[in-house]
């Protein structure tokens, strides 16, 4: 089977709902003690405290002036909290985050090379017999850790025995990119404003205090991010890095791209004022906005 061949497979098992991908090269941070939860709850954007075991949510720690540092999935069990992120990103979060515990009872744990993690995105989940935490770190979906060696190695076999099929990373990073969303070192960077990053929603404003929630609420009541991510499609195939027009003038570039049979849906990162209008390549192909789901 040609490269291009396996691809088209793999990101039709993921669209069919009959596909799962090992993200076991991912960083994994084990958070433990009696403070861990409100600790992090005052760390991280999200609503950590509300999180039950099962559940989990992507959230940001920030720098003071409410700056991405990193980006992760917070995964809730019975017995403690794990942080998944992305190995492309710069700064490993459980360094960033180790300076903080001071005198609080908490302890961090590096378990990346001890827990494997394998992500069941979207519809495939509900053929999945075994306990994970929901939403996945690749959006709507599954995740299941387990402890790196036979018992990872027993998760992906019954997820075998489920007839779901193990897909690559580049089919499982066209998924996300069809489902609209954004990846640090893609489509952001380190240092981006949420608001630049399209990740608004991993903010609970409702909550108390967390790392940089002066910045942002400022910047939410005063103004608006100089750049903006959208979410994209067109008829005629697009690549990363290349020039976004309005009217005429370059106003952005593709950050990502992934396609389809008949379209190729991407994102593009724009100044703010074309944060709205209508954008085209640079041959004047139209670059329409991808419908909302819901």
């Amino acid at each position: 089977m040609s490269d291009h061949a396996a691809f088209a497979h793999d990101l039709a098992a993921l669209l069919q709902g009959r596909g799962f991908v090992d993200l076991s090269d991912w960083r994994k941070v084990r958070l433990d003690g009696a403070d861990a939860i409100g600790w992090l709850h005052d760390l991280l954007t999200a609503d950590i405290a509300g999180l039950s075991p099962g559940a989990s949510c992507r959230s940001l720690l920030l720098t003071p002036t409410g700056r991405i540092r990193a980006d992760v999935q917070v995964l809730r069990r019975d017995h403690d909290v794990v942080l998944v992120q992305s190995p492309d990103q710069p700064e490993h979060v459980g360094l960033l985050l180790s300076p903080y515990i001071l005198s609080s009872d908490v302890v961090l744990e590096d378990a990346s090379a001890s827990l494997d993690l394998l992500a069941i995105p979207g519809a495939g989940a509900s053929v999945v017999g075994l306990p994970g935490t929901m939403p996945s770190v690749l959006g709507p979906g599954v995740d299941l850790l387990a402890a790196a060696g036979k018992s990872a190695w027993r998760a992906g076999d019954a997820l075998v025995k489920a007839d779901l099929v193990e897909v690559s990373h580049e089919a499982a990073d066209a998924w996300r990119i069809l489902n609209g969303i954004p990846r640090m070192g893609a489509d952001f960077m380190q240092g981006s404003l949420p608001a630049e990053a399209g990740l608004d929603a991993t903010i609970d404003s409702t909550k108390g205090c967390f790392l940089g929630q002066e910045s942002i609420a400022r910047i939410r009541n005063l103004g608006h991010p100089p750049h903006v991510l959208r979410h994209v499609q067109s008829d005629v195939p697009f690549v990363a890095g290349a020039p976004v027009l309005l009217d005429g003038a370059v106003v952005g570039e593709v950050t990502s791209s992934a396609p389809l049979p008949d379209a190729c849906v991407g994102f593009v990162r724009v100044v703010w004022a074309a944060a709205t209008p209508r954008l085209t390549d640079s041959q004047g192909r139209p670059l329409q906005d991808v419908p909302a789901v819901g």
